[in-house]
């Protein structure tokens, strides 16, 4: 017996990109489009005939937007949506609302070239597709929401612990989900937290925006690694979109090392990048946590973070949109420890206070 296609609903404005994304699509063997649609009118009536497993969501379109069509479907009947945006300022502003509305992804388009743009992407698209899929909405809707602060033990050190040279860093990897999920670690944080390396798979641009929106709701700060950061107290860098970001070490301190490279695992950031060079530049002065995303992208340098004397964590099921990333890395005994989401702020300060 076959396995059951996953069924997809196109929605977006451009005839083009619509007659594109079908072709593509009902050419691989386990994806169906069952429709696509100009608007989300034209959408809602064809799901009222065939409700779609994952839905293709442009943001910027006639009638009613994307994310006023994203929010209805959240609150009625919670569908995994895969935002297909353009790739600029304003298109990843736009795609940040959509991801905190329940969003499970993101998959972007070239104002320019979109056609041929989308036939070289045919298998990220898929892939996006198989993602989204697979995302446990539950889950996604089920996060503490920033500033609900939790009990964190040992009692948070003082300030005054800011003045002394740290020789530990932080490092984390995510996916889908993981825009939410981090936004609900690092709200929890104070500034006495130790230095924090970040790989958020996301595209260029979307990581400046999506850093700048953490940066205004937490208490530590948050922004996009720049070349020669120094990784510090009180400070969380995150990779930007098509660059890798590594470590390495200064005199008594560590710092960022930022700079394009082909993709690793299919991803530029890549996680394995981030925790290889953390383990060997850092070993034991150092903290892996790998949280929910599709596929296995951290698994191995968490083991090799593990190996070096690290000490490594992975997000438990239960709490995962998607479980790929962290099943890879408990598979091969990368994680010391398997924790719920919930437990991941007070593991960081009271690895800070140690």
């Amino acid at each position: 017996m076959s396995k059951r296609r996953i069924k997809v609903l196109i929605v977006d404005d451009s005839a083009l990109v619509r007659q594109v994304l079908t072709q593509l699509l009902d050419g691989i063997a386990d994806i169906e489009v069952i429709a696509a649609a100009p608007d989300p009118i034209f959408a809602m009536a064809k799901m009222n005939k065939e409700w779609p497993d994952v839905i293709t969501l442009d943001v910027e379109m006639p009638r009613m937007d994307g994310i006023t069509f994203l929010k209805q479907i959240m609150s009625t009947r919670p569908t995994p949506v895969l935002i297909c945006s353009s790739l600029t300022e304003k298109g990843a502003a736009t795609t940040l609302q959509a991801l905190q509305a329940g969003a499970a992804g993101i998959f972007t388009k070239p104002q320019l070239g979109v056609k041929d743009f989308l036939h070289a992407s045919k298998q990220q698209f898929a892939d996006a597709i198989r993602e989204a899929a697979k995302a446990n909405l539950k889950n996604l809707h089920a996060l503490p929401t920033a500033k609900q602060h939790i009990a964190i033990t040992p009692e948070n050190p003082p300030l005054a612990a800011m003045a002394k040279t740290t020789e530990k860093v932080i490092a984390i990897g995510t996916s889908t989900g993981g825009t939410l999920a981090l936004e609900f670690v690092l709200s929890q944080l104070n500034p006495v937290s130790e230095g924090i390396v970040i790989v958020q798979h996301m595209p260029e641009k979307f990581t400046a925006a999506f850093a700048e929106r953490l940066n205004s709701i937490c208490d530590i700060e948050v922004r996009e690694a720049r070349h020669g950061d120094r990784i510090r107290p009180g400070l969380a860098l995150i990779a930007p979109g098509g660059q890798h970001l590594s470590i390495t070490r200064n005199g008594a301190y560590y710092q960022a090392v930022v700079k394009p490279g082909p993709a690793v695992n299919r991803h530029c950031p890549s996680v394995d990048v981030l925790f290889r060079s953390v383990a060997k530049v850092a070993g034991a002065n150092a903290i892996g946590i790998i949280m929910t995303g599709m596929g296995d992208d951290g698994a191995r340098g968490l083991l090799e973070m593990q190996q070096a004397g690290a000490r490594t964590y992975a997000q438990d099921e239960a709490s995962c949109v998607v479980f790929g990333m962290p099943k890879e890395a408990i598979k091969r005994g990368a994680a010391d420890q398997i924790v719920p989401l919930s437990q991941v702020p007070g593991i960081i300060m009271k690895y800070s206070s140690s």
